[in-house]
């Protein structure tokens, strides 16, 4: 070990390479907390270059390593186990092309999410990947994931915008897949291999993204509803009626809804009668006028339907940013909830509402004085779940209570966040034998010693 360390600062420079005390402890986990532990050491490498010379040293001396981006993850994939190397990208930032004309944006993998946003918005241009960690977050760990957001509905996950990428392999090899073409179909779209993988069979260390034009007015509106039935007759009249201008769909439950209205005493609900949904609508177009006039019409008519109990539009910024401030208040609510299951899933669209209702009552029927939190896009499939009884002890039962009623509904254990460490052990749950097999075949040719993210996801 001691002779690793030696030559890696002999790489690398002793201000970037950290043992011991000198590694902060921002390092020992990420956003899920679980299990924290330093790392043996913690390298900050600069250039594709400097990652792939550290990558074939390490593969020589059979040293596993975990890769860390903005830390932002919620499955433990990025927190170091006993025995790892750490390796931060955070140096690895950077915008090295935007390109108005084929708009695309070209990064380095420690770049900053809300760092290519405003650079694409400065040019007139939107990158539709967007989270409420944009500004923590890192792309390349949103490629790893392949994160979601609140524009899947209309855009897709982050597979959908990656055109090229750049990796490095287990034992230092350089795949350069860089491409700005939309159109490509010469052999293997080896991209895919990287996206989503959770760093297991490769590090992502520079992309390109397709840009997309900027919309030149957005419209948000807030509507109650009093059964699922009613959101989901809601969403196909609203896809019919508006297109892809629907990018925004966000459901809440009254559950949820009301707790943030109740913790953030700054907040509170534009309606006079409580109801049992709560679903934030948003729509963009190109014209002001003739946009607010689609938008208005199309809920009008859903209300005159009686799809829809009652809506409000926003009339301003400062209203649509209120409207989201509590579809985004669940960050406010962990910091006073104590120990929660916090579940990011996805299920089949007509089986959410029935779904949501079981796993309700299961639940409390299970726990004492259980809280049930509900809120998702729904559009995309994706739900999120969080309990708690402000018990730590009751947590892994909540966590595994909740994934066996997912398999149970034929949905999948993680929408955006990926396996990780901590929904590993679930993983036979949403995928079949054969689909298992495949991800290990993989893993075994691309990474034959295990060093890449070990024990994560397989």
């Amino acid at each position: 070990m001691n002779n690793l360390i030696a030559s890696l600062v002999e790489l690398l420079d002793p201000s970037t390479v950290l043992t011991g005390a000198d590694i902060s402890e921002k390092y020992h986990a990420d956003w899920s907390g679980a299990d924290p532990c330093q790392p043996l050491a913690l390298l900050k490498p600069k250039t594709t270059q400097q990652l792939s010379e550290i990558m074939a040293l390490c593969h020589q001396h059979d040293q596993p390593v975990v890769i860390q981006g903005g830390l932002t993850g919620l499955a433990g994939g990025a927190t170091p186990q006993s025995g790892e190397i750490a390796i931060s990208l955070e140096r690895m930032n950077g915008i090295e092309e935007l390109d108005a004309t084929a708009m695309t944006v070209t990064a380095l993998a420690g770049t900053p999410l809300q760092v290519l946003q405003d650079a694409a918005e400065d040019r007139e241009l939107f990158l539709p990947l967007d989270l409420g960690a944009r500004g923590s977050c890192n792309i390349g760990g949103n490629l790893a994931t392949n994160a979601g957001g609140t524009e899947v509905i209309r855009y897709g996950m982050t597979r959908s915008m990656v055109l090229g990428l750049e990796a490095v392999l287990a034992d230092g090899t350089v795949i350069n897949a860089i491409n700005k073409m939309v159109k490509n179909n010469s052999g293997y779209d080896l991209k895919h291999l990287f996206i989503g993988s959770e760093g297991t069979l490769g590090i992502v260390t520079r992309v390109v993204l397709q840009l997309q034009p900027k919309s030149r007015s957005s419209h948000t509106a807030l509507c109650a509803l009093n059964s699922y039935e009613s959101v989901t007759k809601l969403l196909v009249e609203l896809k019919r009626s508006l297109g892809s201008g629907l990018t925004g769909f966000e459901l809440m439950w009254d559950s949820y809804y009301n707790k943030v209205l109740e913790v953030l005493p700054s907040l509170t609900s534009p309606f006079q009668e409580n109801h049992t949904y709560y679903l934030l609508l948003e729509y963009k177009d190109n014209n002001q006028t003739l946009g607010a006039e689609r938008f208005e019409s199309a809920l009008f008519e859903q209300l005159e339907s009686g799809l829809i109990d009652d809506a409000l539009i926003a009339q301003s910024h400062q209203d649509a940013d209120k409207f989201w401030q509590i579809r985004d208040g669940i960050g406010e609510l962990f910091q006073v909830l104590g120990p929660v299951s916090n579940q990011d899933v996805s299920l089949p669209l007509e089986q959410i509402g029935p779904f949501a209702d079981d796993l309700d009552q299961r639940l409390k029927a299970k726990y004492n004085n259980i809280g049930v939190l509900l809120f998702g896009h729904i559009g995309d499939n994706n739900l999120h779940v969080c309990a708690y009884t402000g018990r730590d002890e009751d947590k892994a039962r909540i966590n595994e209570d909740i994934m066996l009623m997912i398999s149970e509904y034929a949905g999948a254990i993680t929408a955006e966040h990926g396996i990780g460490v901590l929904k590993r052990d679930f993983l036979a749950l949403s995928r079949t034998p054969s689909e298992i097999a495949l991800m290990k075949t993989l893993k075994m040719a691309m990474d034959p010693k295990g060093i890449l993210n070990p024990k994560r996801v397989i």
